[in-house]
């Protein structure tokens, strides 16, 4: 099954390379919580301090993305604290 198209809400073409820029709209944002909060990821060398943290994605538009890390970090800490939460958009237009 093929991916619904998109709605782009706006575009920018770079002039020089042709490149697009596209904004799209999305049905919902999904994050990965742990006991209920919000969190952010990062990795570092504790041997060095170079080249610096490194912060990864905890947020996706899509479900499947987070519902996946969540199952990895369950698995690799040995909890079922992380879970997933879901944002989507009021009626209106606001959120």
């Amino acid at each position: 099954m093929s991916r619904p198209k998109p709605n782009i809400v706006i575009e920018q073409i770079d002039p020089k390379t042709y490149f697009s820029l596209q904004i799209l709209e999305a049905d919902a944002i999904y994050a990965v919580l742990y006991k209920g909060r919000p969190i952010n990821i990062r990795t570092l060398n504790r041997l060095v301090s170079l080249p610096g943290p490194k912060y990864k994605k905890c947020s996706f538009s899509n479900k499947g993305h987070a519902v996946n890390l969540a199952k990895r970090l369950n698995a690799q800490f040995k909890t079922i604290d992380f879970t997933v939460s879901e944002m989507v958009p009021k009626k209106n237009g606001k959120t």
